[in-house]
């Protein structure tokens, strides 16, 4: 099987051996065989985050299917919601509008599963999965053992956490989320979204509307799935914006973004460095290209390889320093390929 059939950018060559897990049981014995015989080994749920090199991976791959979304709730204490890895991310968040569960909203329209999102603290206007999850259980593979993790013990940062820090380790089985109940989603948090939905930053409005603005925002820049459009091929946005010193910060032209982060350092825009830096949307003339709607999402535009989407990273990338000084880190997971090669 030729791994570009599951992942969003639909790129990657064969698997040696592809077998998917429909059950946590299941899962669980595949990966135990896999590290007793010290096979490599490969785990792909939604594919939304993963550049798979052309020459595909040379051991077994396993899909993670599971599914099953458990709630407890009343209306004291809100809704405890525990959900299987393999479980639609963006599917869930539509559960959770029309169940009144809040703090997911701004989420919508993401792709990919719902174990994925703590590992990279999955976040976009305004809000983060660390911002509701209670407690991540885990199969940890150096321990061969089962671990709930509060959610405290995660280690959250921006588009980071433990899981994240030690990629092999950790095969999430399920997630809980902890959501207060109500029909108003969480305070509007991104001045983007508050604008296209009419009202300052800091207010509250239905959480069915906050969904449909994000969910049209996504599409305006091409983050929402559709098979017939090559600007959604891709690892949705392809660097994290940099976290600065302050004396970093300062040597950015005066327009540049900035926004201040709670440990004093300063967040500037990946998407504002590439286009200053001479990469505007639809850069490139080859098979991959930088989107035609937003420039932080590098696409397949039908017939690219692995090797043309890092060739046009790796140029973005050192256009950006060369600009600016700052070198930008990919957010996507890389199996079998690097941009430093």
């Amino acid at each position: 099987m030729h791994l570009a059939e599951l992942t969003t950018l639909r790129l990657g060559g064969p698997a040696t051996q592809f077998i998917e897990a429909t059950t946590e049981q299941q899962l669980l014995d595949l990966v135990r065989v896999a590290d007793e015989a010290g096979d490599s080994l490969l785990l792909i749920a939604g594919g939304s985050n993963l550049v798979i090199a052309d020459e595909g991976f040379d051991g077994t791959v396993v899909h993670v299917a599971t599914r099953g979304i458990v709630v407890d709730q009343d209306a004291c204490s809100g809704a405890m919601v525990t959900v299987a890895a393999g479980e639609p991310w963006d599917a869930f968040v539509a559960r959770a509008v029309a169940e009144g569960w809040v703090g997911v909203e701004a989420l919508s329209g993401i792709p990919g599963s719902v174990g994925a999102t703590p590992i990279q603290n999955v976040g976009a206007y305004g809000q983060d999965v660390s911002q509701t999850v209670a407690s991540v259980r885990a199969y940890d593979r150096y321990e061969r053992e089962v671990r709930t993790f509060a959610a405290a013990d995660c280690d959250f940062t921006y588009r980071h956490s433990r899981f994240k820090a030690e990629p092999n380790r950790f095969l999430i089985l399920s997630v809980t989320f902890q959501f207060r109940l109500g029909d108003l989603g969480a305070p509007i948090a991104y001045a983007e979204l508050a604008r296209t939905l009419g009202v300052e930053p800091g207010a509250r409005m239905p959480a069915a509307d906050v969904r449909e603005a994000v969910l049209g925002l996504r599409r305006g820049k091409g983050m929402v799935l559709d098979p017939d459009d090559h600007d959604t091929w891709s690892a949705g946005s392809f660097f994290t914006n940099p976290i600065l010193t302050a004396e970093q910060a300062d040597t950015l032209p005066a327009d540049a973004p900035r926004f201040d982060q709670p440990d004093g350092t300063i967040k500037t825009s990946a998407a504002w460095l590439i286009d200053h830096a001479g990469f505007e949307k639809g850069y490139g003339d080859g098979p991959a290209a930088l989107s035609t709607k937003h420039v932080l999402a590098l696409t397949n535009r039908g017939d690219a390889t692995t090797a043309d989407l890092l060739a046009l990273a790796r140029e973005v990338r050192g256009g950006v320093e060369a600009a600016y000084g700052i070198t930008l880190v990919p957010e996507p997971v890389l199996v079998g390929c690097s941009l430093d090669s």
